[in-house]
């Protein structure tokens, strides 16, 4: 192991502190200056040193939710978003606190202004302390051991992130064990795909003695017990996995949260939903709304509303075609709807009408989840809550990410629930909001592939 791999947590901690400093000495000086003098009774030296350590806070929190402290992990660019908006979302919050403690609206744009200026300073600092960080950490030369599963997709994954990744080696579970073992030796860490659990757990604890670094794909039964409870009855531990998903108290403030920011939701784009169907009424003379069956808890149907992005009849005579890259079906307006997801904006009604959540396993349509289901057996599972208007999957996967792993999403969410992950995934779904890859539909072959295996299930049918 390199002797350096035990201080990257203390190198981020201490890059993402030099950035955190440098804001906060940035609005202590905007906020004594502009904002201070406002007050009925200024501050004196405690109470501004109290503004300044609770913008160091607000700055922690939101560098929690949006990958800040990800030095090394993500890309400089994604590094430079992330922290564009927690200094977008901090400054907000705290011209709101600002307000309580002025006891008065007051002007924004010395923080506007404060804004600018830590957006320069941190695509500098992002550029430098990832050049830096890969210099001192060097991407990991690794074996990737396979099983029957195709793996040629995930390798195309691990080759966009050649900072962190350099595949030496690939090797196949079916050769002999001994054979693969001596291959880890010559390795600074090992992925390991999905092969039989027997086979795994031998790799495991062998790399787990020579202390070389794992990275493992996890089979559903490992997210299954990733957050079970460790009862300690008798000197033999037990793994307690419950099968209900929420507990009636979780569904009871969910329900809540969910009432009310849809309303507000509505209230507030009731303007923007109004534009946009006069614009898709004035473009071509369709039906405003489009209606579609989608599954949700319990097995259960419903219409799922959004605003028609396609031509009228994209889908003739039932049969269904996937949205792909550059689909000829989508309208101009239908185009800018969807990059800016205000086709979604009708699910706020079907959130307020209780057929939905605002986060959840996204519903996905009728005949997608009979023909998973074929394949996946265990593709039901994600209705054990309800669907959502945003999730786990929206926000960590991609629009044409893989059922098998859309489920595997979707289940770390449902057996790691809590209010504050809720709150946690609607903040990420604004950093999502104009990423492409979460946008872009499914290639013309996985299109082509997935429309042929729904067109024979008709024919069965």
């Amino acid at each position: 192991m390199n002797n350096l791999d035990q201080y990257k947590r203390l190198v981020r901690i201490t890059a993402c502190l030099s950035l955190f400093v440098a804001e906060m000495f940035m609005y202590y000086y905007v906020w004594c200056k502009f904002y201070n003098h406002l007050m009925q009774i200024p501050y004196y030296r405690l109470g501004n040193w109290m503004m300044f350590s609770v913008y160091g806070v607000v700055l922690v929190v939101f560098s929690y939710i949006y990958g800040g402290f990800n030095v090394g992990v993500t890309k400089s660019s994604n590094l430079i978003y992330s922290h564009f908006l927690v200094s977008l979302f901090s400054n907000m919050v705290m011209y709101i606190i600002g307000t309580l403690v002025i006891k008065s609206f007051y002007t924004v744009y010395p923080l506007l202004i404060l804004t600018i200026f830590e957006i320069v300073t941190i695509i500098m600092w992002s550029i430098s302390i990832t050049k830096v960080y890969q210099k001192i950490y060097p991407p990991r030369k690794v074996l990737l051991i396979y099983g029957d599963r195709p793996i040629s997709a995930f390798i195309d994954k691990l080759n966009t992130r050649t900072d962190r990744f350099v595949i030496g080696e690939t090797i196949n579970i079916q050769e002999n064990l001994e054979e693969i073992i001596k291959r880890i030796d010559l390795y600074k860490g090992v992925i390991i795909g999905d092969i039989s659990t027997e086979k795994r757990n031998k790799i495991l604890k062998y790399c787990y003695g020579k202390s070389i670094r794992t990275y493992t794909i996890p089979k559903l039964s490992d997210i299954l017990l990733k957050n079970s409870e460790c009862l300690h009855m008798f000197d033999t531990p037990l793994f307690l996995s419950r099968s209900t998903a929420l507990t009636i108290e979780q569904l009871f403030i969910k329900r809540i949260m969910d009432i009310f920011i849809s309303l507000t939701a509505i209230i507030v784009l009731l303007p923007v939903m109004l534009v946009t169907a006069l614009a898709i009424k004035g473009y071509d003379h369709g039906p405003i709304i489009f209606v579609q069956n989608r599954y949700t808890i319990n097995n259960k149907i419903f219409k799922i509303y959004k605003f028609r992005s396609m031509i009228v009849d994209a889908e003739k005579n039932g049969k269904v075609i996937p949205a792909k890259e550059n689909d000829s079906r989508i309208t101009p307006v239908g185009n800018v709807i969807r990059k800016l997801r205000i086709d979604e904006l009708p699910q706020l009604f079907n959130i307020l009408m209780g057929q939905m959540s605002l986060v959840g396993p996204r519903p996905e349509r009728v005949e997608h989840v009979q023909e998973y289901s074929k394949e996946i057996p265990e593709f039901m599972y994600r209705l054990k809550v309800k669907g959502g208007l945003t999730g786990y999957a929206q926000v960590y996967g991609k629009y044409n990410t893989t059922a098998y792993d859309k489920l595997k999403l979707d289940l770390m969410y449902i057996e790691n629930y809590s209010l504050l992950l809720d709150i946690e995934i609607l903040f990420k779904t604004v950093k999502i909001l104009l990423m492409k890859d979460s946008t872009e539909g499914f290639d013309e072959e996985t299109s082509c592939t997935m429309e042929k295996h729904f067109s024979e299930s008709k024919e069965e049918i």
